[in-house]
């Protein structure tokens, strides 16, 4: 059972990661029109730079998880 909990703590870690580069790539594209005087980008566009926070927070409780599981481990 600790096995599959430090597993799912990577899978988090790395979703985490893949929502975080989404967002930072978001949250580029979304400032270089300001920037250059450009059109602005319509209002969804900024929201989606919160899947950066998110991506944070999800590989927060992914080494949350995987610490959680080792400490068990090694308890065992």
């Amino acid at each position: 059972m600790s096995k599959q909990t430090a597993d799912r703590g990577d899978a988090l870690v790395r979703a985490g990661a893949i929502v975080f580069a989404v967002g930072a790539v978001a949250t580029l594209v979304t400032f270089v029109p300001l920037f250059f005087d450009l059109t602005r980008l319509p209002t969804a566009a900024y929201w989606i730079c919160m899947l950066m926070p998110l991506g944070f927070l999800l590989s927060l409780a992914g080494l949350l998880a995987t610490a959680r599981a080792e400490r068990r481990r090694a308890r065992d």
